[in-house]
């Protein structure tokens, strides 16, 4: 089953950071109005500073590493960093109940806890001492906040947009230390729908 058909036209919902903040982590994978795929922007496109969304408190926070920010030391971010409400990845010591299922969202630059409908159009597969991470790629369904035109599939990405893979590819292999993360492969838009599914 496809997440959208490529015509329908949604709205974008941005969640005011006032005092009264939702609960993202429970947040439902797919919109009520819709019936399209949610996700939680975190860190923004387009700066270096790592944000990350805290369940306990329910606010958007700097990542921290060794009691200070964690800053990329490389270009920003290329998209809109975030997670999949409702999805849970394999349990680590450092997540027992598993994290949300990452994903970055090819689209201008959002505030932390924008909430997006959006369609997944490929996913990355990531390794880090010895862990698999997979990210979904994704590009918002609202035409107006579509940066790359008629790309709602992998093979429109690399056939309109080839360099995009090979940028992705070398940031996600310097957002970390040197030598640190391997590109372990690329999805389809396919795989990406089933990895969400069997996430939720």
């Amino acid at each position: 089953m496809r997440f959208l058909a490529p015509y329908l036209f949604t709205t974008t919902t941005l969640i005011g950071l006032a005092s009264c903040q939702p609960d993202y982590a429970n947040l439902p994978t797919f919109s009520s109005d819709h019936k399209l795929l949610q996700a939680v922007v975190e860190t923004p496109a387009g700066t270096n500073h790592e944000r990350e969304y805290d369940p306990a408190t329910k606010e958007f926070r700097n990542r921290q590493r060794a009691g200070t920010d964690r800053l990329i030391e490389f270009l920003p971010y290329p998209g809109n960093y975030g997670f999949i409400p409702g999805t849970h990845t394999v349990p680590t010591s450092e997540f027992p109940t598993g994290k949300p299922l990452a994903v970055l969202i090819l689209t201008e630059s959002q505030p932390s806890g924008t909430i997006l409908e959006v369609v997944p159009i490929g996913m990355v597969v990531l390794e880090e001492a010895g862990a698999l991470e997979k990210v979904i790629l994704a590009v918002p369904v609202r035409p107006s906040q579509q940066i790359l035109p008629d790309v709602m599939t992998w093979a429109a990405l690399i056939r309109h947009y080839p360099a995009v893979r090979e940028s992705l590819r070398l940031w996600f292999l310097h957002r970390s230390e040197a030598g640190a993360v391997h590109v372990v492969g690329w999805k389809d838009e396919l795989a990406a729908e089933r990895a969400v599914r069997a996430s939720m």
